[in-house]
């Protein structure tokens, strides 16, 4: 009998615990609902900001104009690559002396292999340079059987083969005779890639030439110097 007013107190002390935890419940959710609600509106304030932003970039002028100097530049791009397609850019492939002169007076870079069917040096230069032909699109690749063009075998002093020769707009700018800087006979293409660079016949991709431009890539001694040694490796075949 004793005990019924303390359990009489402490049911009434359960209940008040409740109803304060249940109040704490409550003000949470309220608070958690009124923080999303505030979260989302922040969220919507700048995703509307945003695209004012955007609209306002669309009606810019001098964007504009970016833009369609851009779009000007890849149809320009696009039309000179047509045209360099049709003379042959992008192939290597071998010409005969009757062509030989048009070519490379009608074409801005040309690399030239003089070359002889049965010299096995001149199959390896075969290799690499139809590797780089489909790499630089702006320079023309080609080869000339030197036993069946003496016209400009002689007129050129070409007395070694293999032999490179670069021109641009019809003019002679320099050579590689035999395999002159470029070692024995498995040298990887990106030394010939290296030689070429150096004679300046053919150009680094846009995107490769910003990545150079920031770093110092390989390439850059070599351009610098064009002196190379001849070594007991160069055993490079006499043509007379």
């Amino acid at each position: 009998m004793g005990d019924k007013p303390y359990a009489a107190e402490a049911a009434t002390f359960g209940g008040a615990m409740n109803a304060i935890n249940t109040s704490e419940v409550v003000k949470a959710a309220v608070r958690d609902y009124k923080r999303e609600v505030l979260d989302k509106q922040v969220q919507d304030t700048r995703a509307m900001h945003q695209v004012v932003a955007m609209d306002d970039l669309m009606d810019d002028e001098e964007l504009q104009k970016l833009h369609e100097e851009r779009i000007a530049r890849l149809k320009a791009e696009k039309e000179k690559r047509s045209q360099q397609a049709q003379k042959g850019h992008g192939t290597y492939t071998e010409i005969s002396e009757g062509d030989f002169l048009e070519t490379v007076t009608q074409t801005d870079m040309v690399v030239c292999h003089f070359f002889h069917r049965e010299f096995e040096r001149c199959k390896i230069m075969d290799k690499h340079l139809q590797t780089l032909a489909h790499k630089y699109f702006n320079t023309r690749f080609i080869k000339v059987s030197a036993p069946d063009s003496p016209f400009f075998t002689v007129k050129l002093a070409i007395k070694t083969l293999p032999c490179i020769i670069a021109f641009r707009n019809g003019v002679a700018t320099g050579r590689i005779t035999g395999f002159e800087g470029l070692g024995k006979d498995d040298f990887p293409t990106s030394l010939l890639e290296e030689r070429l660079l150096g004679l300046e016949i053919i150009e680094l991709p846009e995107r490769e030439r910003e990545d150079e431009d920031r770093t110092d890539g390989p390439g850059k001694n070599i351009r610098k110097s064009l002196a190379y040694k001849k070594t007991e490796s160069d055993e490079d075949s006499d043509f007379d």
